[in-house]
């Protein structure tokens, strides 16, 4: 089964502006968008599962952590499976996939931040394919001082 994976782009400057890009990014398979912008900054959305959906996830706006873990039973999953935690911001465009069979979560690190999220599914096969687990469960939200 994939593993989570990211994809770096870059942004150009010139005296025009910023133009940022993620050009190794393939549209294949996206079936709808959304975006996520948190009232507050730490706010924790999590942990949402899909058996066939997967997902891609690109911050326009400000920095997020993005949790992703394997889900190896449906009805409880271990609380010891590896969880995948990324920081994401938009000063460095990149688009992180999470693969369909994975459960996953996002903090706002900025109050500004916005995420935009990318489906393999139509909101009404993503309806069929629910598996929803307690913020908590895989508490991965701290932030360590360094």
């Amino acid at each position: 089964m994939p593993i989570p994976e990211i994809k770096y782009g870059d942004i150009a400057v010139d005296d025009r502006g910023e133009v940022g890009f993620v050009n190794s990014f393939d549209f294949h398979g996206v079936k709808r968008f959304y975006w996520i912008k948190n009232y507050v900054r730490g706010y924790v959305r999590a942990w949402h599962a899909h058996k066939r959906e997967a997902k891609y996830f690109l911050p326009i706006r400000g920095s997020v952590v993005v949790g992703a873990v394997q889900i190896n039973n449906w009805e409880k999953p271990s609380k010891e499976s590896k969880v995948y935690r990324f920081t994401l911001s938009a000063n460095r465009p990149a688009i992180l996939y999470v693969p369909e069979g994975y459960a996953n979560g996002v903090m706002t690190l900025t109050e500004d931040t916005v995420l935009i999220v990318f489906s393999t599914s139509t909101l009404e096969e993503s309806k069929q394919d629910d598996f929803r687990y307690n913020s908590r469960y895989w508490d991965i939200w701290n932030v360590t001082e360094r």
